[in-house]
């Protein structure tokens, strides 16, 4: 029984589901449903991750909140951005379309940080996580956002603990196959999603 990979097997069961409903669109409960099984697998991680996981959060309830008022209007990412941008509140800081663009984020950094881990198991899981942030997150982050990252890289626990939690057990492979079918599912939508927001010219916002 696979209990602690769980949020990786749903979210590839989510990804094929949508993929065969949707076709190239991005649904709005789709890709929130993704970001929250992100949160779970960042949680694995203990508190190193606590101030991602509040910002990931609190993009989750920003676009919520908006979808929640219209489910019509905003059922796909593509609206959602195109209305901020014809209001001109796109670029604003409470924007959806940012809260759009962070999660994308997060996402492509908790992507990187999983295929660097099974790549190699026996590894050093605060180099992993500095890389991944170093190739995704960091190129977007000012020195305040940069300076809590690094203070957090000190609580980060090995290597073996964390895929054990990711596998409930030594199952390596298993692991191996999920995250590959992961990242061949999940990384064209997030080149959809920032195709998107770089046609509105809103893909390089970056935070303090």
């Amino acid at each position: 029984m696979e209990v602690a990979a769980s949020e990786i097997k749903s979210a590839i069961h989510l990804l094929s589901s949508a993929g065969k409903e949707e076709g190239q669109s991005v649904s709005t409960t789709t890709f929130l449903n993704l970001c929250n099984l992100l949160i779970q697998v960042l949680d694995k991680i203990g508190p190193t991750m606590a101030v991602l996981r509040q910002d990931i959060h609190q993009n989750i309830r920003r676009v919520e909140k908006l979808y929640e008022t219209d489910r019509t209007t905003y059922s796909n990412l593509i609206e959602i951005v195109n209305k901020e941008v014809e209001q001109e509140v796109a670029k604003k800081p409470q924007s959806c379309t940012k809260a759009i663009l962070w999660l994308t984020r997060s996402l492509e950094f908790t992507l990187s940080l999983l295929e660097k881990v099974i790549e190699d198991p026996n590894g050093n899981l605060q180099q992993a996580v500095e890389e991944a942030y170093g190739t995704t997150l960091k190129l977007w982050h000012g020195w305040i956002s940069s300076a809590a990252y690094k203070v957090a890289l000190k609580l980060v626990p090995d290597n073996k603990t964390f895929i054990s939690l990711l596998v409930a057990g030594d199952d390596h492979k298993m692991l191996n196959e999920d995250v590959k079918s992961l990242l061949t599912l999940l990384l064209p939508v997030l080149t959809d999603i920032l195709d998107i927001l770089t046609t509105h010219g809103v893909d390089k916002l970056k935070s303090l």
